[in-house]
């Protein structure tokens, strides 16, 4: 019997096959889990800013795959699922980001799956478009097998990213986050899309600044005949810069009783029918019609494909192939409440073929592959968009044009007929007022002449729509990284989002991308980005090697590097004009340990204090907020501690600004805070508040907060977990005896005489919060509200027991209890 094991990218999509090749393979075993995950990052000192120069991740930088939730432990268990397995099948997305992730999977379970006889291919490859019992079977007797050049290029595409934006991020951010104070970012980034996209919001702005008004002038007039309201009439010439000729023309028009008609011509004009829907166009529809920013709107595609109701969101094609069943799809809508009457019309008098797109060769257009109410999902607007938008691509809309033209002037009314604009009002043409019955030489009493005084105005700014055109057309970025570059030119405040989805940039964009004009604008230009793109593609097409490709590319932007390091003073300049000094800037907060003086708080991303006698900046944590701690200071710098917090119902911990920028101790890492300091005798060093081993991460250790009364707490220094216990006691503190069963740190609580748990009024106890039984029901675990999800990273200890762990001349290793935390489950569950 040979075994064959089937992998799937998410867990719904794995239970959808699984679901539809059940119905004919019965022994059919399921095991769904996401797949493999893996990000490219640099290794060892090059991960570290402080350690390397930016310009050595250009060159000799070594990188490699990790996974990218190592938590997951996804590779773990891949090879325990591939074990003993004949053959693998690969039901990956089907894009070039799909193929990489095979070659992924595949490192990871290959050397643990029986070996082939002889030649025998054991590799296969489904390519499917969406999750349809016809597309998972057709896929199933198609099998390939994956494609190794474009999995190259994905590669490619990444190691580039990587390299050339940490160079390029870690130099500018260094040097002017040290230089100034209120740049409101806590990372100035630089990416070869990232920045392109921002330059032409940017460009748009520079237009609209240099923009002068022009005044000009318009004729209008009103005219009427018998009972009849008045109609508006357009002017032929439209308008006019000269005052004085327009004057003559209002002059000579006041004289006129009447408006003559000329002429009355009728003809039916047609809407353009849409093209078939790729994810550039519903990035951009979705955009302008519904005010979905492009991140959310693939959210929403991609859950809705994996739920079967569309197929692939990814794709660069607007054409269906001839074989294409759209009668069958239409049929999939006939009983949908919203449209159901116009898709059994379609199905009766038959439907013209979707105008001619283009085929990309990837997938067919995005389509809805079942019926779904809006109950169903949520009223997701997204639903909503995607089927209105595609069931009725083959359905026009008609229209009557009447032109009448007057002595005077031209006028048009329009009256329409909805077409594929009943299922799509967004794309209807507005309805103008209604124009009386006319012939040639109807007589019209002209009612008002008046000269309206105008200017010309500017081009408004950049809709995420337009930007999404541009990209496409540029070639930055491909469909699937296209919201990614927008949404990061959001998050590190280069540009803000305004009403309409308009993209408005912030003072730090301008001045980014006006640095790059004086010293180098091909760093900001699409130009070669766009080259690079097509260097990529024809490695996906096997028409380009791997390694020439990307070390041609790395050559380039190493110069481009060295030469923007030292002109780095062009930008500087610009810079200086708009932002304030460090020393400038925020307020004073606590005093430095070197020269006693009050350091300033600076609150603008990223959150530091800055010693202006020392002209030294410390790092502080992020998304937070940074109070003083009672003026007590730490006993190795002399520095003032002080106190971060995410929140009433977050984390709260002590730092030492000094040491939390320059860890003590060989087992610190940089960004730690006492909570995590082997300081063995400070008060506020894990050493002296730490009481056991966190009940959900591996690494963590429950801290104690001393200043959380009354309501007391405990919470791990590495997760998000939160333990409420003792609320309302008088007094609580960590003993230096530990748990005999679990090696936890002791608690003494001293409660209220009028509040107190304990038996016959006592009112003091000293306990394991984990196996004290008179503990139990005073104990609650939470997770804290964080305000950004973790605000750093970066482990310390690795003790694994119950106990703090390493202490000096303390208890050794600490042991798990043998029960697996059985007690922790009646308190927690």
């Amino acid at each position: 019997m040979r075994t064959v094991l089937m992998v799937a990218e998410k867990p719904s999509l794995a239970q959808s096959i699984a679901k539809i090749l059940s119905k004919v393979l019965n022994t059919l075993y399921t095991h769904t889990r996401i797949s493999l995950c893996v990000c490219v990052i640099l290794t060892g000192k090059y991960n570290n800013w402080d350690k390397v120069d930016p310009a050595e991740l250009l060159s000799k930088a070594p990188t490699e795959k990790k996974e990218a939730n190592p938590k997951l432990s996804m590779v773990k268990f891949l090879q325990v699922e591939a074990k003993g397995c004949d053959y693998v099948v690969l039901w990956l997305d089907c894009d070039k980001e799909g193929e990489n992730i095979c070659f992924e999977v595949l490192d990871a379970i290959q050397p643990v799956m029986n070996k082939p006889y002889g030649n025998e291919r054991t590799v296969y490859r489904a390519k499917f478009s969406s999750i349809t019992d016809t597309d998972i079977w057709n896929a199933m007797n198609q099998l390939g097998e994956p494609n190794k050049n474009e999995a190259l290029s994905v590669d490619a595409r990444q190691e580039l990213d990587l390299r050339i934006g940490c160079a390029f991020t870690r130099f500018q951010t260094k040097y002017f986050q040290g230089k100034y104070g209120n740049l409101d970012s806590s990372l100035i980034s630089f990416g070869p899309c990232q920045t392109p996209t921002l330059g032409f919001c940017v460009e748009r702005h520079d237009k609209i600044q240099s923009f002068k008004p022009e005044t000009y002038w318009v004729i209008q007039a009103k005219v009427f005949k018998g009972k009849d309201s008045p109609i508006s009439l357009d002017w032929d010439r439209v308008r006019v810069f000269d005052r004085e000729i327009v004057q003559m023309f209002v002059n000579m028009t006041k004289t006129a009783r009447e408006a003559l008609v000329e002429s009355v011509s009728k003809k039916e004009k047609a809407k353009q029918r849409p093209l078939a829907l790729n994810t550039v166009e519903m990035l951009r529809v979705a955009s302008s019609a519904l005010g979905m920013g492009p991140q959310h709107t693939m959210q929403i595609a991609e859950r809705l494909y994996t739920q079967g109701y569309i197929s692939y969101p990814r794709t660069e094609t607007t054409h269906y192939p001839e074989n294409f069943d759209l009668k069958g799809t239409l049929r999939q809508q006939a009983n949908n409440s919203h449209w159901a009457e116009t898709v059994k019309t379609l199905l009766a008098e038959g439907i013209n073929r979707p105008r001619k797109g283009a085929d990309a060769g990837d997938h067919p257009p995005i389509t809805p592959m079942r019926s779904a109410t809006e109950s169903e999902l949520g009223k997701t607007r997204g639903y909503c968009f995607y089927s209105r938008f595609l069931i009725l691509i083959e359905c026009i809309q008609l229209y009557g044009m009447t032109d009448t033209c007057f002595c005077i002037f031209y006028v048009f009314k329009c009256g329409l007929s909805p077409g594929f604009t009943e299922v799509m009002p967004w794309q209807g043409i507005p309805l103008e007022e209604a124009l009386p019955t006319c012939e040639k030489g109807d007589a019209f009493t002209v009612d008002e002449v008046k000269l309206l005084e105008k200017q010309t105005s500017p081009p408004d700014y950049l809709t995420e729509a337009e930007l999404i055109t541009l990209m496409e057309k540029h070639g930055i970025g491909t469909d699937a990284s296209i919201p990614v570059h927008i949404n990061n030119i959001c998050q590190r405040n280069y540009v803000t989002v305004e009403n309409g989805r308009k993209l408005k940039p912030t003072n730090l964009g301008i001045v980014l991308v006006h640095g790059y004009y004086k010293i180098d604008v091909e760093l900001v230009l699409p130009t070669i980005r766009s080259a690079v793109e097509k260097q990529l593609n024809l490695i996906a097409l096997g028409k380009a090697n791997f390694h020439q490709v990307l070390q041609h590319t790395l050559d380039i932007f190493k110069r481009k590097f060295h030469y923007f390091v030292d002109s780095i003073a062009g930008m500087d300049e610009l810079m200086e004009v708009s932002f304030s000094p460090i020393a400038a800037t925020g307020k004073p907060h606590s005093r430095c340990g070197k020269c006693h003086r009050f350091m300033k708080y600076i609150q603008a991303k990223p959150s530091r204090l800055h010693c202006s006698h020392c002209d030294e900046t410390y790092s502080l944590p992020q998304n937070g907020a940074i109070k003083l701690y009672k003026e007590l200071k730490c006993p190795l710098d002399e520095f003032e501690l002080v106190l971060w917090t995410s929140g009433s119902r977050g984390k709260t911990y002590p730092l030492c600004p000094y040491c939390f920028s320059n860890p003590p101790f060989r087992d610190m890492k940089k960004g730690m805070g006492c909570n995590e300091c082997t300081h063995p005798t400070c008060p506020h060093s894990l050493n002296s508040l730490g009481i056991g081993q966190c009940v959900e991460c591996e690494t963590g250790v429950l801290v104690f907060d001393p200043n959380s009364g009354p309501k007391w707490r405990m919470a791990c220094n590495k997760c998000n977990v939160v333990v409420h216990f003792f609320e309302h006691a008088y007094k609580v503190q960590v003993a230096q005896d530990s748990c005999e069963a679990c090696e936890a740190s002791l608690v003494m609580v001293d409660f209220h005489k009028a509040r107190t748990p304990l038996a016959d009024g006592e009112t003091q106890h000293t306990g394991c919060v984990f196996c004290d039984t008179l503990f139990q029901d005073l104990v609650e675990l939470k997770h804290a509200t964080m305000r950004h999800p973790m605000h750093r990273g970066g482990g310390a200890r690795r003790g694994r027991g119950r106990g703090r762990g390493r202490r000096p001349g303390g208890r050794g290793n600490p042991k798990k209890p043998k029960d697996k935390m059985a007690a922790l489950a009646a308190y927690f569950v």
